[in-house]
């Protein structure tokens, strides 16, 4: 996306790179939710027939969303956002079950702060960023021989900020047998553009999406509860979604989350293959215009929206100024604390010297990208560190 419109939808002069943060809304998740923004705005827990109608569409999208995940309808429980589905399944779990909770070291903060606040167990990864098996293995018979149960385990199915794909079969066998009583949780936040999520549903028992993520709304998200409640309700007193998540239901969110989540479905193989192309195209350029480009995770190892580079001899909070002055959206892996550039967790993890990590730069690609902004984005980016290193010598 850079100057003109998004599927009919006015948008400034930005190239937007940043699709992994939030993507912009589908122009049929914006047309299927406005009804119930503008007309249809009864209450669905009400007992009148225009309340009734509202809970209709809730119950049809369900069906909707279940469908695309492979899942039966009661099994999805809709919430607020990504976050809260994590923290429901991780909290929830501990509280049920008791014991330990155990997550990759890579986590989105909506799992690994979470895991780390019931003094949890965390679980290094390698080089790509995924999850060590050997050491999820050795850490869960490690908690088991001390006598305490783990309550769950939960690995991303993609990272948030370097694309890697975790391979979730092998997670869910090594935890049904070194810990078959705990529950497999994935955040599968960044997922749905990239992988069929019926291949992914049947190995966990916990899954979590955010609409923002694939064309629809911010504040409407899902957690998946296979074979039905498996954790304790982290939201109570009101009784929505069968005593799992109180809670008015935001019924606009929740119908254009299923209409972006059908619609990211039957286009992902397609778009799979285009964004492929196209940030190869942006990787290589980079490399070919700039020395000191590193890319973090080889192709093969990540999803095709994921372009995040280490760019040496530079800082990526200066370089994203410039980014910023040029209308091109992207984030990086470090962020600022006490004036003191910082590599994001997931970098240090992966075992990225800060010396690198410091010039981390995410770019993301997603259903509006264009060879446009992939060219604009090769050219600013390579003009901005260009000026920042020729700064950095005078």
């Amino acid at each position: 996306m850079t100057i003109g419109s998004v599927d009919g939808v006015n948008s400034p002069a930005i190239t937007y790179l940043d699709h992994a943060a939030s993507t912009p809304m589908r122009a049929e998740a914006v047309e299927a939710m406005m009804p119930y923004l503008r007309d249809q705005y009864a209450n669905p827990s009400g007992s009148h027939r225009f309340a009734r109608q509202a809970r209709q569409a809730i119950d049809e999208s369900r069906d909707r969303v279940a469908a695309v995940l492979g899942c039966h309808p009661n099994e999805v429980v809709f919430t607020g956002c990504g976050t809260e589905s994590d923290n429901m399944a991780i909290t929830g779990a501990v509280g049920r079950i008791g014991g330990v909770a155990v997550c990759s070291a890579v986590e989105h903060h909506a799992v690994l702060e979470v895991v780390e606040h019931h003094h949890g167990a965390v679980v290094g990864v390698d080089a790509a960023g995924r999850v060590d098996l050997d050491e999820l293995a050795a850490t869960l018979d490690r908690i088991v021989a001390d006598d305490r149960p783990v309550a769950i385990v939960s690995v991303m199915a993609v990272n948030n900020e370097v694309g890697s794909i975790n391979d979730l079969p092998a997670v869910a066998r090594i935890v049904r047998r070194h810990a078959p009583g705990a529950l497999v949780h994935t955040d599968a936040v960044q997922a749905a553009c990239w992988l069929d999520l019926r291949t992914v549903t049947p190995h966990v028992d916990l899954l979590s999406l955010s609409a923002h993520k694939f064309g629809g709304p911010k504040g409407v998200g899902v957690l998946v509860e296979r074979g039905g409640p498996r954790v304790d309700p982290l939201i109570i007193g009101g009784g929505q979604e069968r005593e799992r998540r109180s809670g008015t239901h935001n019924t606009a969110g929740i119908v254009a989350m299923a209409t972006a989540l059908e619609l990211t479905d039957a286009e992902r193989d397609v778009e799979r293959l285009r964004l492929t192309e196209l940030r190869d195209q942006l990787v290589k350029g980079l490399q070919a215009a700039l020395d000191g480009v590193t890319e973090t995770v080889p192709a093969a190892d990540k999803v095709a929206g994921a372009a995040h580079v280490c760019i040496a001899d530079i800082e990526s909070e200066a370089l994203l100024y410039l980014l910023d002055e040029a209308d091109v959206c992207a984030s990086a892996a470090s962020a600022c604390a006490s004036g003191a550039m910082e590599p994001s967790h997931v970098l240090a993890a992966m075992g990225v010297s800060r010396e690198l990590a410091i010039g981390a730069l995410r770019m993301s690609l997603g259903h509006t990208t264009t060879e446009d902004d992939v060219h604009r984005g090769i050219e600013v980016v390579v003009d901005a560190v260009t000026t920042l290193r020729r700064g950095a010598t005078t």
